[in-house]
């Protein structure tokens, strides 16, 4: 009996000392395997782990927490499939990609064409505009003629005139008939008199053969077209020669188009138009620009370029507004690198692009700085910077560039680098200092600063710009149309000019936003044919200069923000004023002293 428990224990004591081995074999090296794993997805930088976030790869902290644009856990970033070979290069995953949208395109060579947008009227010949005068002196008894767009055909009667020197006429040409054997010379001169007033020879034989004196004549239209002015009515006197009517000839007409100044030197004449008006959808016209004003129109810095087209069908009728575009060819530059402009980034004094590498370990953009040529419309040239077949983004080059912030990488706005700063929530997230020196910007990105400074060369640059909007508001107070139209192109002409880099730092990002909403608002302004679409433009451009008021402050003096509840269908709309008297510009004289005073500007 004690012989079998000592056997016994000796057999239980071997079988767990086999299963501790067995179990230190399985688990201790389970362990390690999975220890080994963890360690492999992280990437240390001098020691300290690297966090991203799944959905927005561009995230790197020092640190976990959560992400700071959708607010998921950040994770460990991976190290082995996603080092970077070089450091100054940005990564992304497929899946990075399609999240922000980053499609590339590789570079080529093409001819290089400028597409320009033209905008003009249709106007009537001026060589086919005919002034139709009184060849006999007299009253007129009837007027056929009786309104304006009227159609005359030539040898048309359009009015009838009594003439008492026509009667002494007749009477003298009768009397010369008596002895035209003896004296021949006067008969054939009492005929030219008549010929004089531009009686026919059939019309002067008619009398002859009556031999009565007609008191009323014909007036006969010399041509056809349509009577765009009317100058008498019946029963006024008119003298030998003065005009009746101005007719028209629309069987070929002009239509004049606006060419900027900036564009003048690149339009000639025997350039095509294409263009379309908005009364005749889905027709396209063309015609030669056969014209171009040697004189730029002082006020709206716009010359003048005349296509001629034949209108047999009437069709294009005086005072339409045409859309055109011209295709201009630079000849010296045939065989250009040419990038579509959503692939630049521009900095005010650097273009740069991102361009796309594949390797081994994945997809990478490395920025490069290039050297523009010439705006063709939705393209540039690139005149240094570039080689034919080499892949760069065209779409999503922005989310690019903030990767490559927040990465440290060299970016935008920071062409040397810099730290990354951690970030925990999105009101934190912070644009930072670069090695360069270039300033930070430390307001919350989802806050738009209550005031940024600019300098006094920003605020004299946008001195013009509120002084053209201030008369626009005049204006529409008035009712008055014409002024306030060239008001608005006004103000977008002086929008337009203004440099952009004159606005430094977080300055330079607000008025990058505040010129494209007020461009925006600005574009069709000189199409306008009524003073409510002026208003409605009105509306969206005071909002945007409140905006830039509130945030620039710009203007050394105090400006007013009115308010009318009832404008704009009655959700209210604003406007700035320098008077702190209501004068309503959204509804001019019917409501004049609609509003109130809701806030000054100091």
């Amino acid at each position: 009996m004690k012989s079998i428990s000592k056997n016994t224990i000796i057999i239980s004591v071997s079988a767990l000392i086999v299963g501790l081995l067995a179990g230190w074999l399985f688990f201790g090296s389970s362990q390690k395997d999975i220890h080994d794993d963890h360690e492999h997805i992280k990437t240390e930088v001098n020691g300290q782990t690297i966090w991203t976030c799944s959905m927005h790869p561009q995230i790197r902290q020092t640190e976990p927490g959560d992400c700071p644009i959708c607010g998921m856990d950040l994770i460990p970033l991976e190290d082995d499939k996603h080092a970077e070979v070089d450091p100054t290069a940005i990564s992304m995953s497929p899946t990075a990609m399609k999240l922000a949208n980053v499609s590339t395109t590789v570079v080529g060579k093409s001819k290089p064409v400028k597409e320009i947008s033209l905008y003009g009227k249709v106007q009537a010949d001026e060589r086919l505009i005919y002034t139709q005068s009184a060849h006999i002196p007299g009253r007129i008894e009837n007027l056929l003629i009786n309104f304006t767009g009227e159609f005359v055909k030539k040898g048309q009667v359009i009015a009838h005139v009594y003439s008492p020197e026509l009667v002494t006429a007749q009477k003298e040409l009768f009397e010369a008939q008596k002895i035209s054997n003896i004296q021949p010379q006067l008969f054939e001169a009492a005929k030219e008199k008549l010929l004089n007033w531009r009686l026919s020879k059939t019309q002067i034989n008619e009398i002859l053969e009556s031999g009565e004196v007609k008191e009323s004549f014909p007036i006969i239209s010399d041509i056809n077209g349509y009577l765009i002015t009317k100058k008498v009515n019946e029963g006024d006197y008119v003298k030998k020669g003065q005009p009746l009517f101005e007719i028209a000839d629309l069987s070929k007409v002009w239509v004049l188009f606006d060419i900027y100044e900036s564009d003048i030197s690149w339009i000639k004449l025997g350039d095509k138009v294409d263009f379309t008006v908005a009364s005749l959808p889905g027709e396209t016209f063309s015609g030669e620009i056969s014209y171009i004003d040697p004189v730029i129109d002082p006020k709206t810095r716009v010359s003048k370029a005349r296509v001629e087209v034949v209108n047999p069908n009437g069709k294009l009728k005086p005072e339409m507004f045409a859309s055109g575009v011209v295709k201009a060819y630079i000849a010296s530059k045939q065989n250009s690198i040419v990038v579509p402009k959503s692939a630049v980034l521009w900095t005010g004094k650097r273009s740069v692009v991102y361009v796309k590498t594949v390797s081994d370990q994945g997809v990478y953009f490395n920025m490069r700085e290039v050297t523009l040529g010439e705006s063709l419309g939705d393209s540039y040239i690139i005149e240094n910077g570039l080689m034919e077949g080499e892949e760069i983004a065209v779409n999503g080059t922005f989310s690019i560039d903030a990767a490559a912030q927040l990465a440290g990488k060299p970016s935008m706005m920071n062409p040397e680098g810099g730290k990354v700063m951690t970030g925990h929530n999105h009101a934190g997230m912070n644009m930072n200092e670069s090695e360069s020196g270039n300033e930070a910007m430390n307001e919350p990105i989802k806050n738009t600063p209550k005031l940024v400074t600019i300098d006094n060369r920003a605020k004299r640059a946008l001195e013009p710009l509120f002084s053209n909007y201030l008369k626009w508001k005049d204006a529409l107070t008035n009712d008055d149309f014409k002024l306030a139209q060239q008001m608005a192109k006004n103000m977008k002409s002086t929008l337009s000019s203004i440099d952009m880099n004159i606005f430094k730092n977080a300055a330079h990002v607000l008025w990058m936003d505040y010129s494209k909403e007020l461009s925006a608002s600005l574009e069709h302004v000189e199409h306008y044919s009524d003073i409510e679409q002026l208003r409605k433009s009105f509306m969206k451009a005071s909002a945007i200069m409140i905006k830039m008021v509130e945030t620039f402050k710009p203007v050394n003096q105090v400006i007013y923000i009115q308010h009318c509840p009832m404008a704009n269908n009655n959700n209210g709309a604003d406007w700035l004023s320098t008077d702190k008297e209501i004068k309503n510009p959204y509804f001019g004289s019917s409501m004049l002293t609609c509003g109130e005073v809701t806030k000054e500007v100091k």
